[in-house]
């Protein structure tokens, strides 16, 4: 672990605006705030700051694209089509895109680079899936047929996260902009460097104007504004699970509809008869890739007794090896922490830690690094089911180590927790696997396998962990009103009222 010079991307740019009606513009009345880059914990540029009147500009903005626009009216087959361009143009600036984001969050650039090439994956899913769907059809012969129309509902309110945010917003966008809905974007406002590419790329797509706008800003502000506001009935939010329980209040008055993918405890549970290796490969790689900054983190590992002590001691060594340095290096592993608010966070969790468990690797700032957002990453192991650090979400390269007994003391630890995102199971005991997997509390389950997605499928959680499902599907039931068509085949049979004498 040595000290790198601090990469700074060419061609930044000297402000960060909002995007409306087609153009970039400021905040109405000026304001503005600091973006700062991780490794330096400088600010790097100004963004601009949107307020309520800024939101008002850009959902006036999409409710008229909504109302007298083309884009809802297009053919599946024209959207598609400008889907599939948007999806060629990311591809054509992955290595662009990935060192902005790379830049703005301090994601290992390899990690990055991923990342951008699933946001283009998310628009060609949608843009197969909008033309290649299908809708229910039903028939009580010679009487009734009935159909489902599906129609775009409005201006959907997209609030993303400050991790992986590119491919995030191309995960809300995509199906949104598939079905016809306009949209107002709110980026998280650690992380606004890429979310402005989606313009100049939206632009040059064919995307009219007005169809999607964005407003940078602070949650309290710019996103407090838009759940609020009357004129946006669809909030598709992404973060932590307090933010999601004041949203949920704000939308309420609204009937909004509401889809959230909150916080997560993921356990990770390996069973004696596991691969170990297979397992050890995933549950290292599931909390320290993508700096451990995702929801669906296996940060409680639950290890069986046989194998516990072997377990942690091979865990702690690949831990203490993992490649901690500056995130454009292409061998680094584990970069920079998004923000110093969030890196003072992370840290105060790792001495709770050390106050509640045996500390086995890490614990501190990496060696050599003694600038930036850095955190070694950090193995805790004989973590107690009431320690801090079992139950709530650290969201950063911290990962707590706990033995179980019994498949029912191993299935006891995995659902305590006030979270249910996701679960991984490790064992070649096909009944188990099965048995396990159907009862753990977890909107998603992987079963001897790492976090790979397959995007027809539902994402989601239970409990804290969020509030309906996108992917998919899920998605086009999301974004639009499924209206019931009834016809009558015969003459329509109806009681008589009004004509007794």
């Amino acid at each position: 672990m040595k000290t790198m010079s601090h990469y700074i991307p060419e061609n930044l740019p000297s402000k960060i605006q909002h995007f409306i009606d087609g153009q970039f513009v400021d905040s109405v009345g000026g304001e503005t705030f600091d973006v700062l880059d991780p490794v330096s914990n400088e600010s790097y540029v100004q963004a601009a700051a949107g307020q309520k009147a800024d939101i008002d500009l850009a959902v006036a903005a999409a409710q008229r694209a909504f109302k007298s626009g083309p884009w809802p009216r297009m053919l599946p087959r024209q959207r598609s089509r400008v889907l599939h361009k948007i999806a060629d143009l990311i591809e054509a600036r992955d290595q662009r895109l990935a060192e902005l984001e790379t830049f703005d969050t301090g994601l290992p650039i390899t990690q990055a680079l991923g990342q951008a090439q699933r946001a283009a994956e998310n628009f060609r899913f949608f843009a197969d899936l909008i033309v290649a769907q299908r809708d229910d059809t039903y028939k009580v012969p010679g009487r009734q047929v009935n159909y489902v129309n599906r129609k775009p509902i409005g201006v959907a309110g997209l609030i993303t996260p400050w991790n992986t945010p590119f491919m995030l917003e191309s995960w809300k966008l995509a199906p949104a902009l598939a079905t016809g809905n306009t949209v107002v974007l709110k980026p998280a406002e650690f992380t606004p460097l890429s979310a402005s590419l989606w313009a100049e790329i939206f632009r040059e797509a064919g995307v009219p104007d007005g169809v999607f706008n964005l407003v940078n800003g602070l949650g309290e502000e710019a996103g407090d504004a838009l759940v609020k506001h009357p004129d946006v009935p669809l909030i598709s939010f992404t973060g932590e699970s307090r933010t999601g329980q004041i949203i949920f209040g704000n939308a309420a008055p609204f009937l909004k509809g509401l889809s959230m993918e909150l916080g997560g405890k993921s356990p990770a549970v390996v069973f004696a008869d596991a691969d170990i290796e297979a397992a050890l490969d995933a549950t290292v790689f599931g909390v320290f890739s993508l700096n451990g900054e995702r929801c669906t983190a296996g940060s409680r590992v639950l290890v069986e007794r046989p194998i516990y002590d072997d377990f942690v001691a091979r865990y702690a060594e690949r831990a203490k090896n993992i490649v901690v340095g500056d995130p454009h290096d292409p061998k680094t592993e584990v970069g920079a922490l998004v923000h110093p608010e969030h890196y003072e966070k992370v840290m105060s969790y790792v001495e709770i830690g050390k106050t509640e468990a045996r500390l086995v690797a890490g614990g501190g700032r990496p060696e050599g690094l003694e600038t930036g957002n850095y955190v070694a990453p950090t193995v805790f192991a004989d973590v107690a089911p009431d320690a801090r650090i079992f139950q709530e979400e650290i969201f950063g390269p911290v990962v707590a180590i706990t033995p179980f007994d019994t498949d029912e003391e191993a299935l006891e630890l995995a659902n305590n927790t006030r979270y249910g995102l996701a679960a991984y199971i490790w064992t070649n005991n096909l009944k188990r696997a099965h048995n396990f997997s159907q009862s753990v509390e977890a909107g998603m389950v992987w079963l001897n396998s790492n976090n790979v997605r397959d995007l027809r499928t539902p994402f989601g959680g239970v409990k804290a962990s969020g509030l309906g499902h996108e992917g998919g599907y899920r998605s086009i039931d999301f974004y639009t009103d499924q209206q019931a068509v009834h016809i009558t085949l015969n003459e329509a049979h109806s009681p008589r009222f009004g004509t007794a004498k």
